[in-house]
């Protein structure tokens, strides 16, 4: 038999609403008859509110009744409770002293008759640490000088088709790990095209974003550079006009000095040309004085 959930709240429930005995009450939750009758008085666990087992599902009715009509006899919970400590104890190895004690020598018998098997099987096996092994395959452990090898068969320690099956499982392993590993060509699955196809339509999607990028780039350079060389033409036509204006404009100078300087030459000559003009008519006035 095993406790049900929560022993102490169910035994609470059972105090306060079924007239069953404290031993049948202590013998279902696992409880000793004196603690069943420290709940009743209030004693113990009087700040717990009882659980109902019977909506629970560990419990029925007709079990309670059947019970509390006869004293002298026992609970017994529904199936799906029913003899889980023992269904445990029967998966569960239970050695004796002397079982314990021969772990070692059974360690030892193994490795010296079937030193095929494995570490992890040995623990497997015997129920030992991979260290204990350690110790005994090197000869440095503790108790070395007594151990002497004992068969874990002989000794109830397992069964010799456990023994079997992990000298078959060893030996297994060995062969594959000692066997030239043979190359194999995985073929491609549908999911495994699809996402290599998709790879492929990003990097070339990526690719065309990349040209269509260096195109941006050289149409934005050249752009520049027929601003820069517009610039450069208009500079250079305000600089030719400039000059072009400055000779125009030296031309003109020169010209009018030009001008100025045959005016003056002609006003000077017919200045000469009337003094020339007058001096006859002076000379023969002054030789009529005379």
């Amino acid at each position: 038999m095993t406790a049900p959930l929560m022993p102490k709240a169910t035994a609470v429930w059972l105090v306060e609403n079924t007239t069953l005995t404290f031993k049948q009450i202590g013998d279902f939750c696992e409880l000793h008859e004196l603690e069943v009758q420290a709940i009743a008085d209030g004693d113990v666990a009087f700040n717990i509110v009882g659980l109902n087992p019977v909506t629970g599902g560990q419990l029925t009715a007709e079990e309670i009744a059947r019970c509390e009509q006869d004293p002298a006899a026992a609970l017994v919970g529904v199936e799906p409770e029913r003899n889980v400590k023992a269904q445990n104890s029967k998966n569960k190895k239970v050695l004796s002293p002397s079982q314990r004690s021969d772990k070692p020598a059974a360690v030892l018998w193994i490795l010296r008759n079937c030193p095929e098997i494995m570490d992890s099987q040995i623990c497997k096996l015997i129920g030992t640490t991979k260290p204990t092994i350690a110790a005994l395959r090197d000869g440095t452990h503790r108790d070395m000088a007594n151990i002497r090898p004992k068969n874990p068969v002989a000794i109830g320690l397992c069964k010799e088709k456990d023994l079997d099956d992990a000298i078959a499982v060893s030996k297994k392993w060995n062969e594959q790990k000692n066997s030239p590993k043979k190359k194999t060509v995985k073929k491609k699955t549908a999911k495994a095209k699809m996402k290599e196809k998709a790879a492929k339509a990003a990097a070339k999607k990526k690719e065309a974003e990349k040209i269509k990028a260096a195109a941006a780039k050289k149409k934005e350079a050249a752009k520049k550079k027929a601003e820069a060389a517009k610039i450069k033409a208009a500079e250079k036509k305000k600089v030719a006009a400039a000059k072009k204006k400055e000779a125009a404009k030296k031309k003109a100078e020169a010209a009018k000095v030009k001008a100025a300087a045959k005016k003056a030459a002609a006003k000077e000559k017919a200045a000469a040309k009337k003094k020339a003009k007058k001096a006859p008519k002076k000379a023969a006035k002054k030789t009529a004085k005379a």
